[in-house]
């Protein structure tokens, strides 16, 4: 079965009501239910324990202690959905917390479900291509421009284009040796979307770091899923921007020890004239 936490998210809405009260509770505050009685869910969900029992084999499980062995297992791996909600009355200790807590949590979700096939075919075309860009926008063009500083430095022609004008006229003109990695949450970005298609066109090859099942993750050549749930409609992109941020140096190490790059030695190469340019310090 898949992860509780995720099959509840997903079943959500075509539950009973009485059931989806269950549901919001134990997304709000997973590590408190894990460790609560049927009859302490039931009262914070005002429901009843009968309601508690019936929730847990809608979602799949024996009943209410199978419920929380799996959910304790879930906490345990680092699943997205371990956080609590945000509050306006939440002291700032608590809001850094949960923060911090969620990003950890997806950053162990994306180590634990990385396709190891999909991230060898990655590492390859990037490991092969005379030359790399780099596509994004928004927060996810940040990434791209993150991932430019970082591939440049093996000694790799790359550039990021953050704009869809020059990002599409460059795209056609990528040819076969070259690689587009691209960054996308959604992956559903129209003007992203186009500039994939004449990369492909171009006969390049386009590696993206996206969201299961979004056209984009269906377009690319290959694909690097970084599945995390937050809404950005609200808030600027937090988790996934970190999850790519993290993946972008999974897959600058592992290009550097297939193209044979003493990374080391790289980065303090390309280090030296910043180091020149700093003031010396005081004794």
């Amino acid at each position: 079965m898949p992860d509780v936490l995720e099959r509840i998210r997903g079943m959500q809405s075509g539950l009973r009501r009485s059931e989806q009260k269950i549901a919001e509770v134990v997304l709000k505050r997973p590590h408190s239910v894990v460790n609560a009685s049927v009859a302490e869910v039931a009262r914070e969900a005002q429901v009843s324990q009968p309601t508690v029992v019936r929730f847990c084999r809608s979602i799949g499980c024996a009943g209410f202690q199978d419920f929380k062995l799996r959910l304790a297992q879930d906490l345990a791996t680092g699943t997205p959905y371990v956080h609590e909600e945000v509050r306006p009355d939440d002291p700032v200790v608590d809001v850094a917390a949960k923060v911090l807590n969620r990003s950890i949590a997806s950053l162990t979700r994306v180590r634990n479900h990385t396709n190891p096939e999909a991230l060898e075919e990655a590492v390859r075309i990037l490991a092969e291509a005379q030359r790399m860009e780099f596509y994004g926008f928004g927060a996810s063009g940040v990434v791209a421009m993150d991932a430019q500083n970082k591939f440049f430095r093996l000694g790799i022609p790359c550039v990021a284009y953050t704009d869809f004008h020059v990002q599409a006229m460059s795209a056609t003109l990528l040819g076969p040796n070259a690689a587009a990695l691209v960054i996308s949450h959604t992956g559903r970005t129209r003007e992203l979307l186009r500039s994939v298609d004449l990369a492909l066109d171009s006969g390049a090859k386009v590696v993206a770091l996206t969201s299961g099942g979004s056209p984009l993750a269906e377009k690319a050549t290959v694909s690097l899923l970084v599945d995390v749930v937050e809404d950005t409609s609200m808030y600027t992109p937090m988790v996934s921007r970190l999850a790519h941020l993290a993946m972008l140096d999974v897959l600058q190490v592992a290009v550097a020890l297939r193209r044979g790059v003493n990374l080391a030695e790289s980065l303090a190469r390309s280090k030296r004239p910043i180091r020149e340019r700093r003031l010396g310090q005081r004794g």
